[in-house]
């Protein structure tokens, strides 16, 4: 039977993952009326709210994904949690497909002794902190003159170069008001970073790393000795460009004196050590970790020779991790939504009808924007070869899930609201010189949105 109206599609998440699966759904030559549905009052996901105020290239994403919102063909509907305002099984009776883009903002664990401890955080919740997230607190404990950073990527190097970087140096980006405040007030003065692998195995971007070296009155710092390279290393060296790259300006850190190290603030970077314990009774005073040795395979082995390092702070960058969502299956390993190529599937390994997933909660935390691209044109191309069987919507009228939402007192933000809040910011930054200044509280956020400021 043909469709007399319009295929109607939830997108749940307004990231880069969902606004692309949105935009690529828009563009198939369907007859297709697109919801884009985030729980935050702004969208942007992770661009907004998951890179360093002091990257503003990564951040320049968001013109791309502004472009895509702007048209008007796709209908954002943000400060809605679908979960809680809405259920996923309540946006079947309003859409005949559901493609879920929630992405992954909790930390993975480390199941280390000591992990909890006082002054033992999650570099997501740091992150989520110094971006301004409005669901975080607006305060952080910087405390520490010596912390331990665990991780060998470009969460790990964000979360070092905040630390230790001068809060005036981070006044030209959009950084909010009261993380300068308590960044101007840190005491640190050596981070450590801790890696299990050596060099030639280490995530870093090679731009991230050069930008390391470049952070005014602060010293990067590696040992000669942390450096080994098995049959596996030169290997990867010679098979990727991004590898040669990293290890070439790690290698050139090796080759200066110590008379060059002259900065107030340093951060250590250490290959070959495997955190095993953060050290501590009541809070963290130490971590303990063991050093290791590469294998031949791009893998390490401990060697049983344990370091202890005086620190007062850990913070744990080892990956990003998936959260359920009520009334979805949820793998509870992986921290991902289970799915074949974007088609959720049941307990039963059968696929669930009308529901679709893509971007990190499809595959889990890894790749690049392009990633997320491809991504999202996998799952698309499946809804739109399952289209013309899918069960039509009881109530597929746009206005209907809006007037649902009223009546439960939720109040959607717009486009036009994010228009808004965008001007605002930015009308925060001028005086200053800068781009914007990012709005924080949540009710603030919607004030401005609604026009009430």
């Amino acid at each position: 039977m043909s469709r007399v109206s319009p295929l109607r599609v939830a997108v749940v998440g307004a990231g880069p993952a969902g606004i692309y699966a949105a935009d690529i759904l828009s563009k198939t030559g369907l007859d297709v009326s697109i919801d884009l549905i985030e729980r935050l009052p702004a969208p942007f996901g992770l661009v907004r709210y998951g890179v360093a105020p002091d990257h503003p290239r990564i951040k320049q994403i968001i013109v791309a994904l502004h472009k895509i919102l702007e048209r008007g063909d796709i209908r954002l509907l943000a400060n809605v949690d679908v979960g809680t305002d809405i259920a996923v099984a309540e946006l079947h009776r309003y859409y005949d497909a559901v493609v879920m883009a929630t992405g992954a903002i909790r930390d993975a664990e480390l199941p280390i002794p000591g992990i909890d401890l006082p002054g033992s955080y999650g570099a997501a919740d740091f992150v989520s902190w110094y971006d301004g997230h409005p669901d975080v607190a607006r305060t952080w404990p910087l405390e520490a003159q010596h912390v331990a950073v665990i991780g060998a990527g470009n969460v790990a190097l964000d979360v070092a170069r905040m630390l230790a970087k001068h809060a005036e140096d981070l006044l030209p980006t959009e950084i909010p008001d009261n993380v300068h405040r308590i960044l101007e007030a840190n005491p640190v003065t050596d981070v450590h970073v801790f890696a299990r692998r050596g060099p030639a195995q280490v995530k870093f971007s090679p731009l991230e790393l050069r930008e390391l070296g470049k952070v005014p009155d602060v010293d990067v710092v590696v040992y000669p000795e942390d450096f080994e390279f098995d049959e596996g290393s030169m290997a990867a060296i010679h098979s990727s460009n991004q590898t040669k790259q990293v290890v070439k300006t790690l290698t050139d850190w090796t080759l200066k004196e110590p008379e060059d190290l002259t900065a107030s603030r340093r951060i250590h970077l250490h290959f070959l050590h495997r955190p095993v314990a953060v050290l501590g009774e009541d809070r963290v005073t130490g971590i303990r970790t063991e050093r290791t040795t590469l294998t031949g395979d791009g893998t390490a082995a401990g060697t049983g020779q344990l370091h202890d390092w005086p620190v007062e702070a850990v913070y744990r960058a080892v990956g990003y991790f998936g959260s359920p969502v009520p009334g979805l299956p949820f793998d509870e390993v992986a921290g991902v939504i289970p799915n074949r190529e974007g088609r959720v599937v049941g307990p039963d390994g059968e696929h669930l009808t009308g529901v679709y997933t893509t971007g990190w909660i499809k595959r889990g935390p890894v790749g690049l924007i392009g990633h997320t691209k491809s991504d999202a044109t996998e799952t698309i191309g499946h809804l739109v070869q399952d289209a013309p069987a899918l069960p039509r919507a009881a109530e597929p009228d746009p206005g209907a899930v809006t007037q649902l939402l009223a009546s439960r007192g939720v109040g959607h933000i717009e486009w036009s609201g994010w228009v808004l809040l965008d001007a605002y910011e930015q009308s925060l930054g001028e005086p200053h010189g800068r781009e914007r200044i990012k709005l924080v509280p949540r009710e603030d956020m919607l004030r401005v949105m609604r026009g009430e400021a």
